[in-house]
């Protein structure tokens, strides 16, 4: 199968798209950018460097692929001059405080990169003419947990306990007065920019290693030959490969520049419910897949508060956008485990990527 027949998941919509990723050089932010060259598009980077080592971004030589600019999200002026050159088409804001536990430690800059930046990216995106899509993603903890057994819709109010989460709540509501301010849907004629968000789950997947998040702390265990130490095995999660709600952007990314204020509101990517599971169910599964004496124990000391059950209803985005999710939790921890044995055998971790990204939108078609 080629390539033209591969960017016809798409239709070949972005193929020669200019895109604009803020924070491209996170783990989410780096397998966007992968997956859009791949789709064919002219893809600019905003960010910060990686802020770990290693990193997907350096692995995967994604330096090559993208035009990036060094930047912080909180530099309004840099980030504003950066935008007036590109003249993006499409924006997908990614860049954040992403960490609950890093919340903990550094709330005001929590806030800062999250809540001030958002404010700085679309106030910028209103000035430059060639933006007609702009995409804020925040996270399933946005809402205002009452700890349900059935998901939140995208109406539900928003919240969130720890600064991480209400951040990320704030967020949404700066998305939402910016949308009714500057970029209402009812004057969609004057200013010609859709603008959107997206709340996904617990994004897993190859490459991420960031502190105090159970997968990447579970690879680092691994290669340390220590047993993980899991905190909250009980707690469940809307686990989801990285390539699912991804996917979800992108589609939604294009039905905001096709059909504009229709589709400017708030959407959630979440898996099934059956791919709910604690960490400790999560945790002994990929100790099955990984095997070589793969263990854990349960962190039995005090803990910070983290919701104990959070489930995304995501009825919206597969009735409108015809997304669903296409790799159950056994292939996503599978997928996770091939990933990580690829990049401890010291293979090219570019081809690694590019082959699940194949994989998963092949089986989407």
């Amino acid at each position: 199968m080629d390539k033209m027949v591969k960017e016809n998941i798409f239709d070949n919509f972005y193929k020669g798209r200019k895109v604009f990723i803020t924070g491209h050089t996170g783990f989410k932010g780096s397998w966007l950018s992968i997956m859009l060259n791949w789709l064919g598009a002219d893809v600019y980077g905003y960010a910060l460097k990686p802020h770990t080592n290693p990193s997907l971004y350096e692995l995967a030589n994604i330096d090559q692929l993208v035009s990036s600019t060094k930047g912080d999200i909180r530099d309004y002026n840099l980030l504003l001059a950066t935008l007036k050159e590109v003249q993006p088409e499409i924006i997908i804001h990614l860049a954040a405080q992403a960490l609950v536990m890093e919340s903990y430690k550094n709330p005001r800059e929590t806030y800062e990169i999250n809540v001030m930046g958002t404010v700085n990216l679309l106030d910028a995106a209103r000035q430059v003419k060639s933006v007609k899509a702009v995409l804020n993603v925040t996270t399933d903890k946005c809402y205002d947990n009452k700890e349900w057994h059935w998901g939140y819709r995208e109406n539900e109010p928003m919240g969130g306990y720890d600064p991480y989460s209400n951040s990320k709540g704030c967020s949404e509501l700066v998305t939402s007065s910016f949308r009714n301010s500057f970029f209402n849907p009812k004057d969609y004629e004057k200013h010609c920019i859709a603008l959107a968000s997206a709340r996904a789950g617990n994004v897993i997947g190859g490459g991420d290693w960031a502190d105090d998040r159970l997968i990447p702390d579970f690879i680092r265990a691994i290669m340390r030959g220590e047993k993980l130490k899991i905190r909250s095995p009980y707690a469940i999660r809307p686990w989801q490969h990285v390539l699912e709600p991804l996917t979800g952007y992108l589609m939604l990314c294009k039905k905001l520049y096709v059909s504009g204020p229709s589709f400017a509101e708030g959407w959630n990517f979440g898996p099934d419910d059956k791919d709910a599971k604690n960490v400790e169910w999560i945790t002994k599964r990929i100790c099955e897949l990984w095997a070589d004496g793969a263990s854990f124990e349960i962190d039995k000391s005090p803990q910070p508060h983290e919701a104990n059950y959070l489930k995304l209803d995501c009825s919206k985005a597969k009735t409108l956008l015809d997304w669903h999710p296409s790799w159950d939790i056994e292939t996503t921890l599978q997928m996770i485990v091939d990933w990580n044995k690829a990049y401890k055998n010291k293979n090219d971790m570019r081809e690694v990527s590019i082959k699940q990204i194949e994989k998963y939108l092949f089986h989407n078609k």
